[in-house]
């Protein structure tokens, strides 16, 4: 199991507002012990920052990728970025 340190952030586009994404995303960045933060975005996306260890970084994206039983989700658009070294996971405005 790797132990690198990944940070990835960028936007899921598709029915993601109004669909409890916010707060399922964070959820499922603490079972999977994820920093960063969540947030609706003016053009009715959502964007993300997730770091972490790279396996549950890879298994938030794929989570990312369905989203909360309402969501219709039409694509996830990620880089990697430097590690801001957060401490905790949060829902941002």
């Amino acid at each position: 199991m790797s132990t690198q340190q990944l940070a990835m952030r960028g936007l899921i586009k598709g029915l993601v507002q109004g669909v409890f994404f916010r707060m399922e995303t964070q959820q499922q960045a603490l079972q999977r012990q994820l920093t960063g933060w969540v947030r609706n975005t003016s053009t009715g996306h959502v964007e993300v920052l997730i770091c972490g260890d790279e396996a549950n970084v890879g298994s938030m994206i794929e989570w990312l990728h369905q989203g909360p039983a309402l969501a219709k989700v039409s694509a996830v658009e990620l880089a990697r970025i430097n590690n801001p070294e957060l401490d905790d996971f949060q829902i941002v405005s």
